[in-house]
């Protein structure tokens, strides 16, 4: 029978490495909120410190090396279970909000989505405003990437963990020796990009704690605000160019940022056709949409209208979320281009949402020489990508994955539909969930939140937001009986 002790024995360390999140608000607090919130976040710590112990000293006898299907196991485990630990000081500290918006609010933060069901942002402690954003930085990269560093450290592999997590096709790709080494370089990278954008959005113009909370966010793809308003609050074209450029970085790889260190040359930046494709994308919708806010009145000075574009296309793209207005008055091919560009052009290994870039080159390639073999049924005319054929395991994997993405998109509308909601926010809550977008269409528009749905639908949009953080493969093959059979 398959035992669940050594997953549990390996996610008290999760736990254990999780507790000291709340120091961050815990510190926060003393200066600047009431001493009662204080003693919120340290509560937090202590019992997330207590239940990590305990689930070690119950465990510390189950060590093994982890399996693939350990590694599955664990990284669903941390990712419906952290969020718990997360919520908790959300009830104690934002006024009617309830256990399902609490979980909501936490799983959303987690998985860098940036949907919120929390009004009156602008009235919450800065403590709050600093968790709701610090744990989108932290599980922008991922959790399980910063658990894949310490493991090989705890005389646990780590390798198993770094394929289930890591986001794209090819997760085999190394690109040190160690894969521990690997995680190190990636979380270096990642902290030394958000030194840099916390310093730029206090150049701009932000205090210290905006800047450090939107910092957060950006760097982690997941848009959440200390504001109502977002960036409507400042409307400062020299504070949205920052955000622009920083949520454009993070778009792409980290991994390419890695190498790009280790080899001091651009050359991995420059000759990636993913990268290229994504800036080519980028730049087109922007020119598009900025040429129709102009065209249509919307806005009417083109170089402004540029800027909004900019600003938005970048943002939603990217799955970051942020708005400077409510785009979704907008002539509506505006919106509807913004959420479709949301579902893919974010880079394999960057901190974004969507099914990646990477995978829809791939399929454009496969659709082209499905063309060309009607013409030419004997032509050998094999997938590739930067040179390098692509094995028939990886497309097999991207249709498969791009059928069961498919699938979950009209499955969870359907129940959505079902509880008497529109189609537009319908759809929408869907996409923008399952891609970790966050602001969808309709009720859920980037002037409105999910606080208005019911629980129900709440709910459904909370298990959307795990499996595209896991894209989905992580999370249903746990629904499958060969995955629990010895």
């Amino acid at each position: 029978m398959y035992s669940l002790l050594p997953v549990l024995s390996v996610f008290s360390r999760v736990l254990l490495a999780f507790a000291p999140a709340f120091l961050v608000p815990l510190g926060w607090a003393l200066f600047l909120d009431a001493r009662g919130h204080a003693m919120v976040w340290a509560v937090g710590f202590a019992v997330t410190i207590v239940s990590g112990l305990l689930l070690w000293q119950c465990t510390k006898r189950h060590r093994r090396e982890l399996q693939t299907r350990d590694g599955f196991l664990l990284v669903n485990l941390v990712w419906l279970v952290l969020p718990v630990y997360a919520a908790l000081p959300l009830l104690y500290t934002v006024p009617d909000i309830g256990w399902t918006k609490a979980y909501f609010e936490a799983m959303s933060a987690l998985t860098a989505t940036g949907a919120t069901a929390i009004s009156g942002l602008d009235a919450l402690p800065v403590s709050v405003n600093v968790w709701r954003c610090f744990l989108q930085l932290v599980g922008g990269l991922g959790i399980m990437l910063l658990v894949v560093a310490v493991l090989p450290l705890l005389g646990l592999g780590g390798v198993q963990l770094y394929r289930a997590e890591t986001p794209g096709p090819m997760k085999d790709t190394k690109f040190t020796p160690r894969i521990s080494e690997t995680a190190r370089g990636l979380w270096g990278v990642y902290v030394l990009f958000s030194v840099a954008c916390m310093l730029a959005y206090r150049w701009a113009g932000m205090s210290w704690a905006d800047a450090f909370m939107h910092m957060c966010t950006t760097m982690g793809l997941g848009g959440f605000s200390s504001h109502d308003a977002s960036f409507g609050y400042w409307d400062s074209p020299r504070i949205e160019a920052v955000a622009t450029v920083f949520m454009a970085l993070a778009g792409v790889s980290f991994m390419r940022y890695f190498i790009v260190l280790r080899q001091r040359s651009l050359r991995p930046l420059t000759h990636d056709r993913e990268i290229r494709t994504y800036v080519s994308v980028l730049v087109v919708s922007v020119v598009l949409v900025a040429i129709l806010l102009t065209a249509q009145g919307v806005i009417g000075d083109f170089p402004e209208a540029l800027r909004t574009s900019a600003f938005h296309v970048v943002s939603v793209a990217t799955t970051t979320g942020y708005a400077s207005t409510d785009y979704a008055r907008w002539p509506v091919f505006a919106p509807v281009l913004l959420m479709f560009l949301g579902c893919f052009v974010s880079c394999a290994g960057s901190t974004g949402g969507g099914i990646k870039l990477v995978r829809m080159v791939l399929l454009i390639k496969q659709a082209r020489r499905e063309l060309v073999r009607i013409v030419h049924p004997r032509v050998v005319n094999p997938v590739t990508l930067g040179g390098a054929i692509m094995p028939t395991s990886v497309m097999t994997a991207v249709l498969g994955y791009m059928l069961i993405y498919g699938a979950a998109t009209m499955g969870l509308t359907m129940v959505m539909l079902f509880t008497g909601l529109d189609i537009v926010t319908s759809f929408s809550a869907v996409v923008a969930t399952l891609n970790n977008i966050g602001p969808g269409l309709g009720d859920v528009g980037p002037a409105s939140n999910f606080g208005v749905l019911t629980s129900f639908q709440i709910w459904v949009c909370t298990f959307a937001m795990l499996l595209g953080r896991l894209e989905l493969l992580t999370v249903l093959v746990l629904f499958t009986g060969h995955f629990w059979r010895k």
